[in-house]
């Protein structure tokens, strides 16, 4: 049996739809906070039991039977590191023989604000004694993505990694990762620098969105301060809005940036070009 915590999320999800094109679904469990915002998930034939990182009773009842875990990193940022632990306890009191987390490229060296928790985690992890893998995950290219809307909206596309390159693939391309990853044989220990293939800067992501659109798009660079007071003013919690300013800054310095080609070994395929997350986020058949 395999389990995957926050399998409603964005990322949970396209884990069990890769999944399942490799095992029946009989032998997958979706991990929730919530079962009815899993309804679909459940009608496809995965079992669906309710747990929350910060209930360690829910945890043990709902890993019962669990021989391989995915464990999703909590995106509650301040608050991941108990939260895992609770995970792993859990894991390892109901006899989990594999734990996978998703945690950042690089956490071990990352100069980006939320690769501590991680750093913190990977290190509970290690000490539990369970066999894992580690999954450090860079960027996804949707969350640059996600701009595009707004940077149409006001012609120009602003941020704060100045001439940083960035390495992100799909979300799609990390899902798949854990999915292979949960379904082979995998050496203990494990630990996969996972990025895309190519890499580049938010200029790039400007001039390829110009490309598509038709429209001239612009980048406009910001110094951290200067991009956190805008992302606030247009509505961001200051706790996330700092999160993102300081994700630039650390890109800026290289913190986004991987030549390993490791996740493309991983895929056995290239990793989805940059070009194809803007057309699709630009709606184009």
């Amino acid at each position: 049996m395999i389990a995957i915590t926050g399998a409603t999320g964005q990322l949970g999800r396209l884990v069990i739809d890769h999944l399942l094109a490799r095992v029946p679904a009989s032998n997958l469990v979706a991990i929730v906070r919530d079962p009815a915002k899993a309804a679909d998930i459940a009608a496809r034939g995965v079992t669906v039991r309710q747990a929350d990182y910060s209930d360690p009773a829910s945890l043990a009842t709902a890993l019962s039977g669990i021989e391989k875990l995915l464990l999703i990193s909590s995106n509650e940022v301040g608050n991941r590191t108990n939260q895992h632990a609770h995970v792993i306890d859990a894991a390892k009191s109901a006899g989990v023989k594999f734990l996978a987390y998703t945690s950042v490229l690089h956490a071990d060296r990352s100069q980006l604000g939320l690769a501590e928790e991680h750093r913190q985690t990977e290190a509970y992890l290690t000490a539990s004694g369970l066999p894992f893998a580690i999954l450090r995950n860079g960027w996804y290219t949707e969350n640059y993505a996600a701009s595009i809307p707004t940077a149409l909206a006001h012609g120009a596309l602003v941020g704060g990694a100045d001439e940083g390159r960035i390495s992100s693939a799909a979300r799609t391309d990390y899902a798949e990762a854990a999915a292979i990853v949960l379904t082979r044989p995998v050496e203990p220990g494990s630990i996969y620098e996972l990025a895309g293939d190519s890499a580049y800067t938010l200029a790039d992501l400007a001039a390829e969105v110009s490309r598509q659109s038709g429209k001239d798009i612009p980048y406009r660079d910001l110094t951290e301060e200067a991009y956190r007071t805008l992302l606030i003013g247009a509505g961001l919690p200051e706790a996330f809005a700092s999160l993102l300013a300081d994700s630039d800054a650390a890109a800026s310095r290289g913190a986004l940036f991987d030549d390993s080609g490791e996740l493309g070994t991983l895929l056995g395929r290239p990793t989805t070009p940059l070009a194809e997350t803007v057309r699709q986020t630009l709606g184009k058949d």
